[in-house]
């Protein structure tokens, strides 16, 4: 596709998402699939920054959650609890673009026919295949947005504990909310001294801010984390990683909410209870 492509729909998204998962070794995470996807589809970075409403979830990775759930209803991939998802042989059984838009439209006029209502409602949760336009994750969001300053970086301080840094100290707050500061993180026999920072952003963090944040790094640091509400532009994931230059890890919005949910911090699951009945027991009395 030309550097003039439109935003794509779902069903644009089908094919590649498939194909790229058989050449992908029949398996690969969200972020890959994302990555290449969108260089399968030569997307450029003013598409793929665009965010959906208010973010932190991007447009394309919207429809791109969509096309998934599509291609899970067909039984042409399947997910783990971890977010891997993987190509099945009906997946790779189908032969042509044309032919995966018509399955598809199938599950699609099944389920405006009322037959599927209570399976599809909306892309399916990434971890947790449940889920409604990453309802909780926006509450959550909004909540963390609304905190006050003091009480969000202790928020922060309480994320990088429970994730198993050590000495957490903050050295400055921003204006915004946000926060930067310093650990060490032990894994096994080797220590590492962390520079953070936390920002609450609605919209995107862009190269400027993780170009200053490197800056306010190197030399007093082995490793940066950058935590945001809000998401990374394309630019800004390249310069993170960029060549020649210390590595700065990216935790967004949606990142940040299922950390939260991982740690227990403010977010809980419920478990839903099923009764089957036994009629053998019942048989037998």
């Amino acid at each position: 596709m030309n550097s003039g492509i439109q935003m794509p729909t779902y069903n644009d998204l089908l094919w590649p998402t498939l194909k790229v998962l058989d050449v992908s070794g029949g398996s690969a995470s969200i972020h890959e699939l994302s990555s290449r996807v969108s260089e399968y589809m030569s997307l450029t970075d003013d598409i793929l920054n665009e965010l959906h409403q208010d973010g932190p979830q991007t447009e394309v990775d919207y429809r791109a959650a969509w096309a998934r759930t599509y291609l899970k209803k067909i039984g042409a991939i399947d997910n783990t609890s971890r977010g891997v998802w993987t190509i099945t042989d009906t997946g790779r059984g189908i032969e042509s673009e044309a032919r995966i838009r018509e399955l598809a439209l199938e599950v699609r006029v099944e389920w405006n026919r009322g037959r599927n209502a209570d399976r599809i409602k909306e892309p399916e949760s990434e971890t947790t295949d449940t889920g409604d336009e990453l309802g909780w994750e926006h509450e959550l969001l909004d909540i963390l947005r609304r905190m006050e300053p003091d009480a969000f970086e202790r928020l922060c301080q309480r994320i990088l504990r429970e994730s198993g840094f050590t000495r957490v100290q903050v050295t400055g707050a921003s204006g915004d909310g946000g926060i930067d500061g310093v650990g060490v993180l032990r894994v096994k026999l080797i220590s590492f001294q962390v520079r953070f920072q936390c920002k609450r952003y609605s919209g995107s963090v862009g190269t400027r801010e993780i170009r200053d944040f490197r800056g306010a790094m190197v030399g007093r640091a082995d490793k940066g984390l950058f935590i945001t509400t809000g998401a990374f532009t394309q630019a800004a994931q390249r310069e993170a990683t960029r060549d020649g230059a210390p590595a700065i890890d990216l935790i967004d919005g949606n990142e940040l909410c299922h950390l939260l949910r991982d740690l227990g911090l403010g977010v809980s699951t419920r478990t839903v209870q099923v009764f089957t009945p036994h009629a053998e027991f019942f048989a037998t009395l």
